[in-house]
């Protein structure tokens, strides 16, 4: 069976957010029309505490996009985002949610980030996202969402680390930074992921 996961498309990632991604919002239309073509449809949320530790605001005289360390790992210290509860955390609401059939939420925990649906950054705790695919006979797993080259990406290599068919859906997706996606891009396929178009479906 196939899936489609669809990673954070949150108002604090789309135009006039907190962390907005250039053009984040052309994805939306791509989002709505090829869930129809799935079985099955989940999401991710970025979640975090007001405090969360990547935040450039929990750490005095650091500024949003500086590096910093946060459980001994670099980390982009980014601006107060996808705070649990607030209004830049909910969905979108132009994406049709209606087919959504689990949230997984992630980056609860103040002291570590959470990139991947799947896993934090430091592979501590899981989300259940990948027993849940497992548990339903997921093989192939389609991704589109924000951003490319830090959620998408990291969710997609996640998804082949754990067994699954990757494609990832470029016209579904936006990057931060482009170059980040170029290098993102490139790891994904090395391991074995697909980068395709909505067309390709």
């Amino acid at each position: 069976m196939n899936a489609l996961i669809l990673v954070d498309i949150q108002n604090d990632f789309l135009p006039g957010g907190s962390l907005a991604v250039n053009d984040g919002d052309k994805i939306l239309l791509v989002a709505n029309t090829i869930q129809h073509k799935f079985p099955l449809v989940v999401a991710t949320q970025d979640w975090h505490p007001s405090d969360h530790g990547s935040f450039a605001s929990s750490h005095p005289g650091k500024r949003p996009f500086e590096m910093g360390k946060l459980a001994d790992m670099d980390q982009v210290m980014w601006p107060d985002h996808c705070v649990q509860g607030q209004v830049g955390s909910e969905f979108s609401s132009e994406l049709n949610a209606h087919k959504i059939e689990a949230i997984f939420r992630k980056g609860t925990d103040k002291s570590i980030d959470s990139y991947s649906g799947f896993f934090d950054n430091g592979k501590k705790k899981s989300t259940g996202l990948g027993d849940y695919l497992k548990g339903k006979g997921v093989k192939d797993v389609y991704l589109a969402g924000l951003a490319a080259d830090f959620c998408v990406g990291f969710t997609a290599l996640d998804a082949l680390e754990l067994g699954f068919n990757l494609f990832l859906i470029e016209d579904g997706t936006r990057a931060i930074d482009k170059e980040g996606w170029k290098k993102m891009k490139k790891q994904i396929i090395v391991k074995g992921g697909h980068i395709i178009q909505s067309s390709d479906i």
